[in-house]
């Protein structure tokens, strides 16, 4: 027998009146992360950490590893986004006043540091 949360379409569901598309910055920091993450370990397994070698590692990445093209770009790419998320969230908690409380603030400052 179907329950009500089955059989209810995703835009009835309820929601707060409060909540908007800028809400979604936070979900897409995580996103971002998990993909740099993902990324930057395909790409260090085949990077070279030599002062000599280094360039050629990351040319070979592009040219030689299957779908190695991709990953750096994704990698590059990811990288500029994360940060775009990461102003933007700032700017939605500073636009709705977020920062008065004082924990939220904090944890959110010390993050910020950390980047």
């Amino acid at each position: 027998m179907p329950n009500q949360y089955t059989t209810t379409p995703p835009n009835l569901l309820p929601v707060g009146s409060n909540i908007s598309t800028w809400w979604n910055f936070g979900s897409m920091l995580l996103t971002c992360l998990a993909l740099q993450t993902l990324t930057g370990f395909f790409l260090a397994i085949h990077y070279t950490a030599n002062i000599n070698l280094a360039f050629s590692s990351v040319i070979h990445i592009v040219r030689d590893v299957p779908h190695g093209w991709i990953m750096q770009n994704m990698h590059a790419i990811g990288a500029s986004m994360f940060f775009i998320c990461v102003y933007t969230h700032i700017a939605r908690g500073i636009y709705y006043g977020l920062y008065l409380n004082k924990e939220v603030w904090l944890s959110g400052t010390a993050l910020l540091i950390i980047l």
